[in-house]
């Protein structure tokens, strides 16, 4: 299984276009045969920050994901154009 969080800071005020992105993205995203898990959070303290969760049978699985015309669309020519930051946190399991 393959796990991680991307942590995203974005502007104020695209924060309703965020959310409808993020809203399509983690739709699509959850009808891949390979997700497992695909949870966006806003960080309670900073709205502008989302923290993604996300969690995949394997690595062929991942790369699927990403190979897809959502992803593509969405988080490439989406979320990529109007980050301020991006932070990617890899996780190992312990149970």
């Amino acid at each position: 299984m393959v796990s991680f969080t991307v942590r995203f800071k974005f502007p104020t005020e695209e924060r309703a276009e965020i959310a409808e992105t993020l809203r399509q993205l983690a739709e699509a995203s959850r009808k891949e045969p390979g997700c497992l898990s695909y949870i966006p959070h806003q960080v309670e303290s900073d709205p502008d920050t989302v923290v993604i969760y996300e969690q995949y049978r394997d690595h062929e699985a991942l790369a699927a994901h990403r190979a897809t015309a959502h992803f593509q669309k969405l988080a490439v020519g989406g979320l990529y154009q109007r980050m301020r930051e991006r932070e990617i946190e890899n996780l190992n399991a312990l149970i």
